[in-house]
């Protein structure tokens, strides 16, 4: 694993796809350990990129493992824990290396027009007692995200949310959490429309 987290999509991507080499299977655990799994920023990115992208984030099951990953970890940061911790059961689930490179493909499309746009600016919803405000919102999003598995797309958007939001505080850009709360509240009304208004 390198020293340092990573500071864009393109580098988290490349973390994910250093972990997938010379294997026909990788593990959550091995991709953390590439991704970098002390810092909250990395760990939504990469579960949400994973969740957002159909190739993988479409199989039953994973969206709710990956919520769970997030979950543990946001509840972590919010009491205030330093390096976090996550379970051998959860460290040890496998996927197919062949998917996972399926989906840094289709990801790495988007990936540099994503990262010519990311900035710091408007730290001040990027960091500090912010960051914990990220955290209780992408731990809503993993509550819910069991739900998203029977109403299509909706998996893929809360990956979207995720994804902006880790992608907000690993390049210190307030702007990218306003876009990341936009997504939020596009997968709770698709979710209360599912399953309330239809």
């Amino acid at each position: 694993m390198a020293d340092t987290n990573p500071k864009n999509l393109e580098q988290v991507l490349e973390r994910i796809d250093q972990a997938t080499r010379d294997r026909s299977e990788v593990s959550l655990g091995e991709v953390m350990e590439e991704v970098g799994h002390r810092s909250f920023g990395p760990v939504l990115v990469f579960t949400g990129v994973i969740m957002s992208v159909p190739v993988v984030g479409d199989i039953p099951g994973v969206p709710t493992l990956l919520a769970l990953v997030v979950a543990m970890v946001a509840v972590q940061l919010l009491i205030g824990r330093k390096h976090f911790w996550l379970p051998q059961f959860l460290l040890r689930r496998s996927v197919s290396a062949d998917k996972v490179c399926r989906t840094l493909g289709w990801a790495r499309k988007p990936a540099a027009f994503i990262d010519r746009g990311l900035k710091p600016r408007m730290t001040h919803l990027a960091r500090g007692a912010e960051a914990r405000v990220i955290a209780a919102i992408a731990l809503c999003i993993a509550a819910i995200t069991p739900l998203t598995e029977v109403v299509p797309f909706s998996a893929n958007v809360a990956g979207a949310a995720l994804t902006a939001y880790g992608l907000a505080l690993i390049a210190d850009d307030g702007l990218v959490a306003i876009i990341a709360s936009a997504f939020a509240l596009a997968i709770g009304l698709l979710l209360g429309y599912s399953f309330l208004g239809g």
